[in-house]
């Protein structure tokens, strides 16, 4: 299981990977993994402003759909195009061409309250 040390993780399974005042967010390899072969994700909130744990769209796999929450409160910026065409490259890569959108964090302090990579890996057994 990949769980990269540079990144925050919520305990709904997204990633949050900070860049100054914007940050990217994804699932993590757990939650693929979990989801099994992802078929769409649908992601309509870009330009919205959402809290923390506020649904920003939502990810589809062969046997079920799942909410994909807000690990930070924050601007949608931008949608990942590359995945609409393509949303098996999350679960071939889900930290780096599997990523789901770009948000402006509203407080970039709230990160620290998200997980580092020992607690998360601590948080799914391992």
């Amino acid at each position: 299981m990949n769980i990269p040390q540079n990144l925050r993780y919520s305990d709904d399974h997204e990633w949050l990977r900070i860049e100054g005042e914007e940050a990217y967010i994804g699932i993590t390899d757990f939650a693929q993994h979990e989801l099994g072969d992802i078929v769409f994700v649908d992601v309509d909130t870009v330009g919205e402003t959402l809290a923390k744990n506020e649904t920003l769209g939502t990810i589809e796999a062969v046997k079920t759909v799942s909410d994909i929450l807000m690990p930070v409160a924050g601007e949608v910026l931008e949608f990942n195009e590359a995945i609409a065409d393509n949303a098996a490259s999350i679960n071939n890569d889900p930290y780096g061409e599997g990523w789901i959108v770009k948000i402006k964090m509203a407080d970039p302090a709230e990160a620290a309250q998200l997980k580092d990579a020992t607690a998360y890996s601590a948080f799914i057994g391992l």
